[in-house]
């Protein structure tokens, strides 16, 4: 826990390579991190971040990673998970983060000038099935990376799960007793949980909300939503989503945010928990 007391933890950057053009190497991210006493883990719609995050950590940079289960990546399957968990050592303080499938269903529509980052890869053509089934039930390899999470040094997030598939995931995680567990900007549009969701779920062991400060710079929501978020439940997790050259930079991202605190009326305290305590805890082993 000593080596994620930090000014800001992000748990939520994309470095290339990524599908799409990124302004930074997960080299270049965990240096930008370390000039502002940060910690940041990288994320790639890709798939799996593990082995670049620790060969950064081996040059002492601030990085750990994740894997998102993609079809592209190997899919929802727990040997994706534990193949990570290898790859990302075990020198790491901070867990390796799950994120269940991104690329789904229709492609939601997105406010960015993205460029790909290769020409021959097309998004659309590696959308895979949903985490629920026709029924509304969880598919049974959802169920099992979740039985895996359990028992493995992991975070798992709910990726672009919508409304009602994030209540089921929350709900066998629950069952499942799964000690940690992120909702991926529960809500944003794609996603659409309320804040009587979030309050709902306050009392659900382990279950961690994030806003993301791309969230708020594309205007989907505000700073008042921000403090609304942050009051509504007690594990709230502010994380950038950033690494899109025609965003802001890490050390930029944090003086804008600095406004949005103040528009939301958050404590100093408060401010400390969604930047760095939260996500520091929810990482630790």
């Amino acid at each position: 826990m000593r080596e994620l007391a930090r000014r800001v933890v992000d748990v939520h950057y994309h470095a290339g390579p990524d599908l799409y053009r990124r302004r930074l190497t997960t080299g270049g991210a965990g240096r930008a991190y370390a000039e502002i006493d940060g910690w940041v883990v990288i994320k790639s719609h890709l798939g799996c971040t593990a082995a670049s995050a620790w060969e950064a950590r081996q040059e002492g940079l601030p990085v750990s990673g994740t894997v998102v289960l993609n079809d592209l990546a190997g899919g929802v399957h727990p040997r994706v998970v534990e193949q990570a968990v290898y790859t990302h050592g075990e020198d790491s303080p901070a867990r390796l983060v799950v994120h269940l499938p991104t690329l789904v269903g229709p492609a939601h529509a997105s406010r960015l000038r993205r460029q790909p980052f290769h020409p021959r890869l097309d998004p659309d053509r590696w959308r895979g099935a949903r985490v629920t089934d026709d029924s509304g039930r969880l598919r049974r390899p959802v169920r099992e990376v979740l039985r895996a999470a359990r028992d493995l040094p992991v975070v798992l997030a709910t990726g672009h799960c919508d409304r009602e598939e994030t209540l089921r995931v929350v709900e066998e995680a629950a069952r499942l007793e799964l000690p940690r567990l992120l909702l991926t900007h529960p809500t944003h549009p794609m996603t659409g949980l309320t804040l009587d969701d979030l309050a709902r779920l306050a009392d659900v062991p382990g279950v961690h909300v994030e806003i993301t400060a791309l969230t708020l710079l594309l205007g989907h929501r505000d700073a008042r939503h921000l403090g609304d978020v942050v009051r509504a439940h007690p594990r709230v997790v502010f994380s950038s989503d950033l690494g899109q050259p025609d965003q802001p930079d890490p050390a930029a991202w944090l003086t804008t945010s600095e406004g949005w605190f103040r528009e939301a009326d958050l404590t100093p305290q408060q401010v400390r928990a969604v930047t760095a305590l939260n996500p520091a805890a929810l990482l630790a082993l």
